[in-house]
């Protein structure tokens, strides 16, 4: 089981990021163009799924035409979920995991213990996979949280890009009149830019 701190966050990050993988059998038509394959791996695997507004198996091959589509997912007690995406000449694969809400989904998981470490392991995944990309996109998080002088670097949500899950605030708390100075050299100092940085400042006390 994963560790009760991390496991919402966890299980945020995967069910903002659905992902993309391949499976075959419905034939789901939409307009012109070419045609490829959405391969489908639902868990729970009873759940309602939805391409288009049209019920497919949870399980499975869909044909589908090039263009843009709705994928959805959903079960009693379970957070339900819906995913838009482009479709060109490859083929697709998603997995729709669902997490549980309620106690009827957490029973259902507790009943259900392969498909509940299936999971497990893909909450585990992409937590590994999200911390690398935000290490990617902000190298100054590797030294975080960090006490200098005169002031101390944590991070957090983003205030500017609240509904963004991968996009972070610096959040530098000064103490005394030189505060911001040597945190300002201190950013310079490991050749990060300032200007790219959603940072926050607050004052001690």
């Amino acid at each position: 089981m994963l560790d009760e701190n991390r496991r919402p966050f966890m299980i945020g990050v995967v069910v903002v990021a659905v992902v993309l993988i391949l499976i075959g059998g419905v034939v789901l038509f939409r307009g012109g163009g070419s045609e490829t394959t959405l391969s489908v791996q639902s868990i729970p695997n009873d759940l309602t799924l939805k391409l288009d507004g049209h019920e497919i198996p949870a399980n499975g091959n869909v044909k589908i035409k090039a263009g843009t589509h709705t994928l959805e997912g959903s079960r009693r007690g379970f957070q339900s979920y819906s995913q838009t995406f482009t479709s060109g000449n490859d083929a697709l694969s998603y997995k729709m995991y669902l997490y549980a809400n309620s106690a009827e989904g957490r029973e259902w998981t507790k009943n259900n213990p392969e498909q509940e470490q299936k999971l497990e392991e893909e909450a585990g995944r992409k937590y590994d996979q999200f911390q690398d990309r935000i290490k990617r996109k902000y190298p100054i998080i590797s030294q975080l949280p960090y006490v200098g002088d005169g002031f101390q670097a944590t991070y957090t949500k983003s205030k500017t890009d609240p509904t963004n899950p991968e996009a972070i605030s610096i959040v530098i708390e000064v103490f005394g009149s030189q505060g911001k100075k040597k945190a300002l050299q201190w950013i310079k100092g490991y050749g990060w830019d300032i200007n790219t940085l959603d940072v926050i400042w607050t004052t001690g006390k």
